[in-house]
């Protein structure tokens, strides 16, 4: 793992852990009504453990409230198509997953105009402006999206799949996908991403891609280019060239679909105003933990083990 001049900031993709509870076999939970709580329930077990195996100085946690409102739904009816709306009892579950991050004093954000993706994005570029440049904090994305791998800007950022215990770092995601961090947005632009419903260029994959971005770069040299395509080295030079031009405006959106915002600045938006000082971990208040678990009605053994677990925090 490369060195760090600082506490590295972790910024956490929320929806990743409290989705992969919700529909995990082997995390059940149930309030003392018998309503379901297992999101709830693996998130928080998550947040805290995570807490007392890390002890992270610096840390955030970014929510997704924007399917089907966002600004890319806006552009592409299609984007993400393949997701449904909560049921009012996940939806009372994801409202409670906000709450205990701050019981746990922990920056949460969330945005009905931006992904989490977004958030992060600005979190990270909130980081990395401080005065003293030797100070910069390594960015550790704790997710397993692929997509994240663009903000690897320092030689100490990450993407952590943290069940997975696999980091993925710069020279991860060029061995990975052929291209450095910053052209994965112009890589998807060209072969879609299926699990977000982002088309690319049909016919073009990830051989020639890679292939044309590590000629031209970006998706617009390329573009600038195109005469170009028809006369290279590679097998259907001039079927690809006639591809890229009629999918044009295809690739682009794609491209702008796939590209993180990095730069929130919208008034309303909290990460927008937020500066590195700001994402420092606060107190645990065990009073309000305890309020916590009576609100949402855990069953005693669910409470017995999220007390546990959050007692070892002092450890």
């Amino acid at each position: 793992m490369p060195d760090s001049a600082a506490a590295p900031v972790y910024l956490i993709d929320a929806s990743i852990y409290i989705f992969q509870s919700h529909f995990s076999p082997y995390v059940e939970c149930f309030d003392t009504r018998g309503e379901d709580l297992s999101a709830l329930f693996g998130f928080s077990q998550f947040l805290l453990q995570f807490m007392q195996r890390n002890k992270p100085r610096a840390m955030a946690v970014a929510h997704d409230e924007s399917l089907f409102c966002g600004f890319r739904h806006k552009l592409c009816p299609d984007y993400k198509s393949n997701r449904e709306l909560p049921d009012d009892n996940l939806a009372m579950q994801l409202k409670a997953c906000h709450e205990i991050c701050a019981v746990l004093g922990l920056p949460s954000f969330a945005s009905r105009e931006y992904e989490a993706d977004d958030i992060i994005g600005t979190l990270a570029s909130r980081c990395r402006q401080v005065t003293n440049s030797e100070s910069l904090p390594a960015v550790e994305i704790v997710s397993r999206d692929k997509d994240l791998g663009q903000l690897l800007l320092g030689e100490g950022d990450c993407v952590w799949d943290y069940n997975g215990n696999k980091r993925r770092y710069r020279d991860d995601i060029i061995n990975e996908f052929g291209v450095s961090p910053e052209c994965l947005p112009d890589y998807l632009g060209l072969v879609g991403d299926s699990v977000d419903c982002i088309s690319g260029v049909p016919g073009v994959g990830p051989v020639k891609a890679k292939e044309l971005l590590g000629r031209y770069g970006t998706l617009e040299n390329l573009y600038e280019h195109l005469d170009e395509v028809k006369t290279l080295p590679l097998r259907g030079a001039a079927s690809l060239a006639r591809k890229l031009a009629e999918h044009q405006e295809l690739a682009e959106l794609s491209k702008l679909l796939a590209t993180i915002i990095c730069d929130i600045d919208a008034e309303e938006e909290s990460c927008a105003k937020t500066c590195a000082e700001d994402l420092q971990v606060g107190g645990f208040s065990e009073a309000d933990f305890t309020h916590f678990l009576r609100q949402y009605r855990f069953d005693a053994a669910s409470g017995r083990r999220l007390n546990y677990l959050a007692g070892r925090l002092a450890d």
